[in-house]
């Protein structure tokens, strides 16, 4: 199978109209972009990870946890579509001035009201907002690049993102997470990441319009695409929704608390890049296999050893790094099937069943670990990891097919359809 044959560039490509961010390249007129970027995410991570624990200590149960948890990614399958109508309407700026605002008051009401279905509700509420928020940075980014930098943006945005989540997490240790002062310092975060986006001298991005595409036609093309994103959506969403729930459940100490919630975020940074350049010269279903299994591997032992140990931490670590980018791999893969016109249509329906995927893990996992023990946390993500690496096994062997290969770009989960447009016009410059 061969891609079609790719736009011309112009020297239109290097030009970034009608807007005063022109500088000595894009991602340097990016910079206030990626701070605030940075804030949120440490606000987001300290928040998810903080909900989490208090959860425990508060006295729900597991499976409770698992919906108050799980409410975040309901809000976010309804947000990234919601924002992208309010941007059509009124704006870039005021879109992210009102739910950055939105999203500060949701981490105040969780420490006013201690309730679950208050707490499900604020956190069905960030959810909606923080999807609203990654779709205005992202479409500003999409905005700023150019062919010749999309990559690069796309790495950094990637670092950034992944770097912010890290911080959130360690950011656990600086205050008791049963009193009041970390819920005020997530929400000094997000409100701050306000100040570098509102104060930009760059001016409010155009949204630009997706392509329709519908799943059952994607699935008609390349099936495994939206097979595998629905369960690395679950498990990674069992990984990082109830991570924290885990960790309290069987007493991992406080020294090491941050540690083990950060270890996968940490891996993640350190292998996507290099799992994804391997499967730009091998087989790429054979790379998502394999780490698919190596996942699968890292869970079986994260059963076995002594919780919250620096060997659970180094399993952690390198579950993130082999379960991150199977995403990032299978929106590569779609895309080596796909034609660049439905590029962005085909990538930002992966990114609708991956959230699907993000919902229903760990809601049916916290129902497991509710009915049997904390340990059923990795069981139930070696289940999914088990699923990818048997249908895809069962899809080379049986079902074996030609790849034709575009230039990997890692991509995060958990990215609206405009960051889907910042691939596509990276790998539009691709030619077997």
């Amino acid at each position: 199978m061969t891609d079609p044959t790719p736009p011309a560039i112009t020297d239109d490509d290097e030009i970034v109209e009608g807007g005063p961010w022109i500088e000595d390249s894009p991602a340097t007129a990016a910079r206030a972009l990626f701070v605030g970027i940075l804030l949120l995410m440490a606000g987001n991570g300290l928040q998810g990870s903080l909900i989490g624990v208090r959860s425990e200590t508060e006295g729900f149960s597991v499976t409770v946890a698992g919906f108050v948890m799980a409410a975040y990614f309901g809000g976010f399958l309804a947000g990234s579509r919601t924002a992208e109508t309010l941007i059509a309407k009124v704006g870039h700026i005021r879109v992210f001035a009102g739910l950055a605002s939105m999203a500060s008051a949701a981490v105040l009401i969780h420490a006013l009201f201690i309730d679950p279905v208050t707490w499900g509700l604020m956190r069905f509420m960030t959810g909606l907002c923080m999807a609203g928020l990654y779709v205005t940075e992202e479409s500003w980014l999409n905005d700023l690049a150019t062919n010749q930098t999309r990559g690069r943006l796309l790495s950094i945005y990637m670092v950034v993102t992944m770097g912010g989540m890290t911080i959130g997490q360690f950011l656990l240790d600086a205050a008791d997470p049963d009193g009041v002062k970390l819920f005020l310092l997530s929400s000094v975060l997000v409100s701050a990441s306000l100040i570098p986006i509102v104060l930009s001298a760059s001016s409010n991005p155009p949204l630009a319009a997706t392509e329709r595409m519908s799943l059952r036609e994607l699935a008609a093309i390349i099936p495994t695409g939206i097979f595998c994103s629905f369960w690395n959506g679950a498990a990674i969403g069992i990984l990082m929704g109830l991570g924290a729930v885990y960790a309290v459940a069987v007493d991992v100490p406080d020294s090491r608390l941050a540690f083990f919630l950060a270890a996968p975020l940490i891996g993640s940074m350190l292998l996507q890049w290099p799992v994804g350049l391997l499967s730009d010269r091998v087989s790429r279903r054979g790379v998502i296999l394999v780490v698919a299994g190596i996942a699968l591997a890292a869970c079986a032992g994260l059963a076995g050893v002594q919780e919250g140990s620096w060997a659970a931490i180094g399993l952690m670590a390198l579950l993130g790094a082999v379960g991150f980018p199977i995403y990032s791999l299978t929106i590569a893969y779609t895309a080596d099937w796909l034609p660049t016109a439905k590029l962005t249509a085909g990538s930002a329906a992966l990114v609708r069943v991956n959230g699907v995927g993000a919902l229903c893990g760990p809601l049916s996992a916290s129902v497991v670990i509710g009915v049997t023990s904390p340990v059923a946390y990795f069981w139930t993500m070696a289940t999914c990891f088990g699923v990818i690496a048997s249908y895809l096994a069962y899809r080379i062997v049986v079902t074996d097919a030609p790849e034709s290969r575009r230039q990997f770009v890692a991509f995060p989960a958990r990215a609206s359809a405009t960051a889907v447009a910042l691939m596509r016009g990276q790998r539009s410059r691709i030619v077997d």
